[in-house]
This record gives structure tokens, sequence and C-alpha cells, in this order.
């Protein structure tokens, strides 16, 4: 158990997704915690120790940290009790505005500024770039601070605990003391931390995913190249990825990038670039969509009359199948008026969805024609004749 003591920091965390409950549980090991979040049940769930989340190591160290790490569905009346107050609540990109749904940020913001307390406030949700300046001016009465989270689905803690970077914006001396507490509650002696100003923090995140977005396009490309000539795509991307200025790594072939973050960072960038010259950024999310069309013409060239799918989720040990793009894939094949069925233990409500879900993977395996993959699991060894997958390498 971790000891409680007066002296150690008080910080706030709202939204307790991957980004928000990786945080409460990384701080926790320094600080105290007050975890808020709106949904009742995974308040419940963490007051009890249990994840709601699958992140193997959220599941094993959660359970040290009760005593630390208070989780409540209702947001503080005083936020000058704390030390910092992390906000991490969701940004969706609204495709209509073209930019992301800042408004759950903006409530907490100015919820806290007419509380007229100088509170130190830090971002970790993804934001457009210039927004921490602008919301500095309108709140004037907390010292904005942003810091970008750079995290994988169901490794969010560990990221956190072995980070190949820190960026917190130096805008306000709490910036430098946030950056100290992160760097202390990690596993490692000395990781790589920067300051700067808080538009290039944004910068760097919506960059950073932007690039990795690029890399997965480059590799799908070549995916679809060798496809369609009857080439080795494996033998190809070992020979391209041996060179050290390349590297070995984030290049297994897929249905295309998707995910929480890399398909709407990857816009939001773009819708960043108005009036500034640019074709690479446009051409990662254009690839991206060219790449499942590819991927539908390919399952439906053998007119299978029901396709299944093994999970939604884009990553292998994820729950999280927020804008996969296995969606895109299936409304594809609809399209082709090909029946398709799900199945995926993490859907809880089968009629939010317009294709058929079944109860269990034997049911697919049955009553398949093929079987979509984007990530292979052991459970299809038996039927690989039936799968689809541009999985190579059995790694994301």
């Amino acid at each position: 158990m971790s000891e409680t003591t007066s002296a150690r920091p008080r910080v706030a965390v709202y939204g307790l997704g991957y980004v928000g409950l990786a945080m409460a549980v990384l701080l926790a090991r320094k600080a105290n915690v007050t975890a808020i979040d709106i949904d009742e049940n995974k308040i419940d769930m963490i007051a009890r120790g249990v994840s709601p989340l699958i992140d193997a190591d959220i599941v094993e160290q959660l359970p040290q940290y009760t005593d630390s790490i208070t989780a409540t569905a209702t947001a503080p009346t005083d936020h000058s009790e704390f030390d910092f107050v992390v906000i991490a609540t969701p940004t969706n990109y609204d495709p209509d505005r073209n930019y992301f749904d800042t408004s759950s940020v903006e409530a907490i913001l100015t919820s806290i500024n007419d509380e007229d307390t100088s509170t130190a406030v830090v971002i970790k949700s993804t934001i457009p770039i210039g927004y921490t300046a602008r919301m500095a001016e309108r709140c004037s009465n907390v010292k904005l601070i942003f810091s970008p989270e750079f995290l994988r689905e169901g490794r969010a803690l560990y990221d956190n605990l072995h980070p190949d970077r820190i960026v917190v914006s130096n805008e306000h001396p709490e910036g430098a003391a946030f950056a100290e507490l992160l760097v202390s509650c990690t596993d490692m002696e000395n990781p790589p931390t920067l300051q700067c100003a808080s538009t290039e923090a944004e910068a760097i995140k919506l960059f950073a995913n932007t690039f990795l977005a690029t890399r997965v396009s480059f590799f799908n490309e070549l995916d679809t190249y060798a496809l369609r000539h009857g080439l080795d795509s494996s033998a190809i991307i070992k020979g391209v990825s041996l060179d050290s200025r390349i590297g070995d790594y984030y290049n297994n072939p897929s249905f295309g990038y998707g995910g929480y973050c890399l398909p709407k960072d990857s816009r939001q960038l773009l819708a960043n670039y108005a009036g500034v010259p640019q074709s690479l950024i446009s051409a990662t999310v254009d690839s991206n969509a060219v790449r499942k069309k590819f991927i539908v013409d390919a399952i439906a060239c053998d007119n299978p009359a029901v396709v299944g799918v093994n999970t939604l989720a884009m990553k292998a040990g994820s729950d999280n199948f927020r804008s996969s793009s296995v969606f895109d894939i299936i409304s594809g094949l609809q399209e082709r008026g090909i029946r398709v069925l799900v199945f995926d233990e993490a859907i809880e409500n089968p009629a939010e969805f317009d294709f058929d879900v079944v109860d269990s993977l034997e049911e697919l395996k049955r009553e398949s024609d093929v079987i979509l993959a984007n990530r292979v699991t052991p459970e299809l060894a038996d039927v690989m004749d039936k799968v689809f997958t541009r999985d190579i390498y059995h790694r994301d």
C-alpha cells in the first residue's frame, strides 16, 4: 500500500479514460489524487480497486493505491485545495466544424476560473494548436499548463512509467513543478524532459501522431502494391526496415490506422494548416481512406455471402474500438450487399450497431465464409483458412 501523508501534493484528475486513469494511478505514487468522472459505474469500480479498462499495468497497480485515490462523480466546489488540477476529458473530432470538440475542457476550465483561486490547471486532453494560449486569455484566474500525453491503448500506465519524453509548457513556474512530479513518479532515473511554449507543446503532440499515421500509411501502401503485383510484403518490409534510418518497428500492415488518436489528430493538424502550404499531411489522411477501400475490394472480389469480424478494436489486448478502421471496412462490405457478423466481448449493447452481433467466437467461425482480423489472435488458429488479414508480424 502507498503511504498517505499531509506532505504529499494534492491533485484532481478529471476524466478517467485511458489518459486520465493512467495519470491518476501514476500520480498516486507521490500524491493524493481525487479522480473525477461522470460514469458512476466506473467510479464504483475504481473505488474498489478494479480497473474499468483493459490495461495490464493499471489492473495490477490500481489496487495498490486505493488509499491515495479518491474516486468520485461529484466535482469539487473549491479547487484551491489542489496543487494541480489535471483535465483529461475526451476531445472527439467534430467533422462538421473540422475541429476538436473541446467543450468538456472549456466547461471545467470556466468553472475553476470562476472560483478566482489561481489554481494550476494542466490540460492533458489533446487540443488544437493555439488552444491553450486562447483559453489562458479567457481564463486569466487560472495558471494554465499544457502537457501532451504519448500513450498506447492497453499500455497507458506502462508508457507513463517509462516515457520516451515528458513535455510540459513553460508559461508558469508550476509547469516545472508538474514536470518534476511526473518525473518522480516514473520508473526511470532521468527521462527526457522538455519545457516549451504551450503552442509548441500542442504542435509536438499533433505532429508526432501524424508522423506515426504517415508511417502506418507508408507501409500499408507498400503492402497494397505487393498484393496487387503478387509480391511478398514481408520480404520487402524486412529489406526496407533493416536500414537503421528506417528501423524495424511500427511497420506491420493493417486495415488502415485507427483508434482514438491517429485519425482525429492527423485531421486536426490538417485543419490547423489552413493557409499554410502542405501536401504530405493531406496525403496521409487520404491514404488511409484509399487503403480501407482497397481492403474492401480485396475481400469482396471473392464474393463471400457472410463476412465475420473478430473484435472491432485496432490493437490486440485493447477493448477500445473508438474510430476503428474496421467500422469503415464493415460499411464498405455492407454497401456491396455482403452480410457482416461481429463478435466482440466489449460490445455491451448490440442494438447500437447496424450489423449483426453474435454471442460467441464459435458461432462467428461457423457462420462466416471469411473472417476479418486486423490483428490475428491465437483463438483463430483452427480457422486460418477463412481468415483475411494483413497482420504479417503479429504485433501492433
